[in-house]
């Protein structure tokens, strides 16, 4: 009887895992949100994950909310400040990685 219970309970924890807040963050979530025809989970994952190499959870915030407001990218990248100028060179990095390895991804 113990290791019913045993086993009923490890089932009912593995059963209230959430597997996507691993994939979730402000990226994809902003991916998902957006009104591009191209989106797709997949991709939008993928998108994260490259961010979650590349970017600070800060430039993530702020590369998200691209999605939503394009001409805050255009704003930041025509910036004279110093930090808009080094995070849009971390962003451009990150384009280029997402680029590279999420282009066979739909």
């Amino acid at each position: 009887m113990k290791t019913l219970v045993y086993a009923l309970l490890a089932a009912s924890l593995l059963i209230s895992v959430d597997p996507a807040p691993a994939q979730a963050g402000p990226m994809s979530s902003a991916c998902l949100k957006s009104d591009r025809k191209a989106k797709s989970r997949k991709l939008c994952r993928c998108m994260q994950s490259v961010a979650n190499k590349e970017l600070s959870r800060r430039d993530q915030k702020l590369a998200a909310s691209f999605f939503s407001d394009p001409q805050k990218a255009q704003d930041i990248r025509q910036s004279d400040r110093a930090s808009h100028e080094q995070f849009w060179k971390r962003y451009k990095t990150f384009g280029s990685k997402f680029a590279a390895s999420c282009k066979n991804v739909s």
